[in-house]
């Protein structure tokens, strides 16, 4: 089964603009929500989430720490790094050492993110 992330919302093309990786790190002032919301459509848990901004060298930290993201079940996930940035790459691990990524996610209009 082919694993991937989907954006949950049907953006506008406008909004898809944004997502597109130009190689420039898109910021905005303060204010923005960064919060956006991961469901697991998936029919395996995810062990390990990670969100970076776009360009950086590694996953950073795991998001979910010690919990874990059961199929079916969603968190609220707040994507501030305090940088300004707006397009992120995810990456998604599950709990059979399988993953899935997806790069130049908008995280300041996108407000959820669907795991498959």
């Amino acid at each position: 089964m082919h694993k991937a992330l989907t954006a949950a919302l049907a953006l506008s093309v406008a909004a898809l603009a944004g997502c597109v990786d130009t190689g420039t790190t898109y910021t905005t002032t303060g204010g923005t929500n960064r919060h956006v919301t991961v469901y697991n459509a998936s029919y395996l848990t995810i062990t390990n989430f990670y969100g970076s901004s776009v360009g950086s060298s590694s996953w950073e930290e795991d998001i979910l720490g010690s919990s874990i993201l059961p199929s079916g079940g969603a968190v609220d996930i707040n994507f501030d790094d305090g940088t300004g940035a707006c397009l992120f790459d995810f990456k998604a691990v599950f709990a059979d050492g399988s993953s899935a990524i997806e790069q130049g996610i908008d995280v300041c209009s996108t407000s959820s993110v669907t795991v498959h």
